[in-house]
């Protein structure tokens, strides 16, 4: 287990109360109904799922329900940095 700070709520509190929703900073499609079923699997099912330092979208489940970033260790869970989607976006994210 972990603690995440929820940047709206202010607090840090234990992981369970989070739900992860997923890789950070996927574009959509500029136009989806010209994809071929094949192109539009790979942009709905598959992620990157590396090894190393990346951002993440969670939710406050159990508490606010606001979605925020997380950017975390896949390798030791550490959270390293967290972020409101205002704060950061996908052209100034390291």
């Amino acid at each position: 287990m972990f603690l995440i700070r929820c940047p709206y709520c202010k607090e840090s509190r234990d992981q369970n109360e989070f739900s992860p929703a997923g890789e950070a900073f996927i574009a959509r499609p500029e136009n989806p109904e010209a994809l071929s079923d094949e192109e539009w699997a790979d942009y709905v099912f598959y992620r990157t799922n590396h090894k190393g330092n990346h951002w993440e979208q969670w939710v406050h489940s159990s508490g606010c329900r606001k979605y925020f970033l997380v950017k975390r260790s896949t390798i030791t869970h550490e959270v390293l940095e967290v972020a409101t989607f205002e704060e950061i976006n996908s052209e100034n994210v390291s």
